[in-house]
């Protein structure tokens, strides 16, 4: 069964290339989405050009920066996103969506099940979670600024190895916001990944951040930043 043209087109379009099965799941994981969306408002990005452009644009990137066999949780997971497609796109690594709004979670564990992912939904807080259980990768996409994170995981890195934190061009003045504030004390950030926004006349620039605890061994993750 091929995918809808405009979905392939504007794959091609954002030079995202996939395996049919894999464009597939995702078609199908987009619709579900956009189905529950009128009732629940998950995305604003309910056509083609904008889920290709913003959401997979941002998973395609963070892909690659998992190693196979890691336990992912996608903290503040709202639509899925990065979740859903990470999971999609590398069914090697172990997924968890953490959403604290009742309604969302719900949806999520729909969307799963109607996709039969092996995905967990919790619908709680992510501080919670760190309570009880142990990731390796903790991945955001516009939940919080960087300050809001490391006071956040300050007192849980016991239980988790790394964030990767998908940032829009305003993500140098998040870190100087966090560095002021003394809250990049005894961290590494690193740029590992960067990429057009597609914003020509702006020259626009999407990043991902990779947070550590200074001298915490991640070889075993090859993340190799740019």
């Amino acid at each position: 069964m091929s995918i809808d043209p405009n979905f392939a087109a504007a794959l091609e379009a954002n030079q995202i290339e996939l395996e049919e099965s894999v464009a597939q799941k995702l078609e199908l994981y987009a619709n579900t989405m956009w189905g529950l969306n009128e009732s629940l408002n998950l995305t604003r990005h309910t056509s083609w050009d904008l889920f290709v452009g913003r959401d997979l644009r941002d998973c395609f990137h963070l892909a690659p920066l998992l190693a196979s066999g890691e336990e992912v949780l996608d903290l503040g997971s709202g639509n899925g996103v990065p979740g859903i497609p990470l999971a999609i796109m590398r069914p090697d690594i172990e997924v968890a969506l953490a959403e604290s709004v009742a309604k969302r979670a719900g949806a999520l564990n729909e969307i799963v099940s109607d996709l039969d992912l092996p995905v967990a939904v919790y619908g709680a807080r992510g501080e919670d979670l760190l309570e009880d259980f142990r990731f390796t990768s903790i991945v955001s996409r516009a939940v919080g600024s960087l300050a809001k994170f490391c006071r956040w995981v300050a007192p849980h890195w016991e239980n988790v190895d790394r964030l990767l934190l998908i940032k829009g061009p305003k993500w140098v003045e998040e870190r100087g916001e966090a560095r002021h504030f003394g809250l990049l004390n005894g961290l590494d950030l690193r740029r590992v990944a960067s990429y057009s926004l597609g914003d020509a006349e702006e020259e626009r620039e999407g990043v991902i951040l990779q947070i550590s605890p200074h001298g915490r061994d991640l070889s075993r993750l090859e993340v190799v930043a740019d």
